[in-house]
């Protein structure tokens, strides 16, 4: 009969820690929304309060510390967002979008092989992310790597062919890498497809280059 009681005891307590741990994962839930709607309302100090208490409640809710980490890079705390972001990753890998955010700040760090990195593991987990490939293909530019970020710039072209920065960003790496003609089809792409400042360096680089391949 004894036995039979402390289990009882040991199963009620069980069950009462069960029930609170998960009225604080739903309270830390609701904190996590208001901060998301205070965040789209730009109230930004508010924000942060209610991401801060679902962090409190609930210390593995990976969505708070990632939208912490929006609000810090943001504010251009790239530090402070590189920590969200990383202990966001670290409870759990599988958001694509926590490494892109993280992959942003560090190519505003001029970090661009780790910014590479991230947006490859963002790409890895949904591989339409049309932001990812155009961010890496930013990033290889400033590597010099050209063809690379030419063929990331191809990627978006093949998920979105109304993608603008797509085609202006291919044409401008194609004049870098010396496909000229290439290039200003690119570039006239993005400017009938909208992008006024397309015709601005065509004419001050496809037209000068036709006229110079005629003498």
């Amino acid at each position: 009969m004894k036995q039979v009681l402390i289990k009882t005891i040991l199963l009620f307590l069980f069950s009462a820690v069960g029930i609170k741990s998960q009225a604080q994962s739903q309270t830390a839930k609701q904190y996590v929304i208001n901060g998301i709607q205070l965040l789209e309302e730009q109230n930004y100090m508010e924000a942060i309060v209610h991401f801060n208490k679902a962090i409190e409640i609930d210390p593995n809710n990976a969505q708070a510390y990632y939208m912490r980490g929006n609000v810090k890079a943001n504010f251009e705390d790239q530090h402070g967002a590189m920590k969200d972001y990383n202990k966001s990753i670290q409870i759990n890998a599988t958001v694509g979008e926590a490494f892109f955010s993280r992959g942003n700040v560090k190519f505003e760090l001029q970090d661009y092989y780790g910014a590479i990195s991230d947006y490859s593991q963002a790409i890895k987990l949904n591989e339409n992310h049309v932001e990812a490939y155009y961010q890496r293909g930013k990033a290889k530019q400033r590597l010099e790597a050209y063809e690379d970020a030419i063929n990331d710039c191809t990627k978006i072209i093949d998920i979105n062919a109304s993608s603008i920065d797509a085609y202006f960003l291919r044409g401008s790496l194609r004049l870098d890498y010396g496909q000229t003609e290439k290039g200003c089809l690119d570039l006239s792409k993005a400017g009938e497809l909208g992008d006024v400042n397309a015709y601005e360096i065509i004419r001050e680089k496809c037209n000068q280059k036709i006229l110079m391949s005629k003498k």
